[in-house]
């Protein structure tokens, strides 16, 4: 397995297990036509991804997952290999996981899935409905694939 996601867990809030996001991750980059592509995928509680939250993007709460796109921008071309980072807050997804009746690892994948593809370009904010429809027909469909689950159209 490439050694170009690199996982980090900076929360002791939740349990983790490392090895099996780490093999989902490398399903969806598969999946996505990324699998040569570096990510950094950071796992944090609440408070840590709220001051994330303010200090780069100016929203003062915490959140579940925030991208950062390092394709974007003046300086995106200098290293085309590499995709960015995904920040998650596990205690958020936690709380999410459980509102929405879904296990963790459910939740921590569709999370992944969601901040792998805003580096690659997806975007749902910013009121453009297309882009966001289409957003969440892939997160969908690389969700059910990655689960095993039969989809017509990928």
């Amino acid at each position: 397995m490439p050694m170009n996601t690199h996982i980090e867990n900076q929360q002791k809030k939740v349990k983790l297990d490392l090895r099996r996001i780490r093999r989902a991750v490398h399903k969806l980059k598969k999946a996505l036509k990324c699998a040569d592509q570096e990510i950094s995928l950071l796992f944090v509680d609440n408070e840590q991804i709220r001051e994330m939250n303010r200090q780069y993007l100016n929203r003062d709460h915490a959140t579940n997952v925030i991208s950062f796109p390092l394709k974007e921008g003046a300086y995106g071309h200098i290293n085309p290999q590499v995709l960015g980072d995904i920040v998650i807050s596990v205690e958020r997804a936690f709380q999410d996981a459980a509102a929405g009746d879904l296990s963790l690892d459910d939740e921590i994948d569709f999370l992944v899935i969601h901040g792998l593809l805003h580096l690659l370009g997806y975007n749902h904010e910013g009121g453009n409905e297309d882009e966001a429809k289409k957003m969440k027909e892939k997160e969908n469909a690389v969700f059910f694939l990655l689960n095993g689950y039969e989809l017509e159209r990928f």
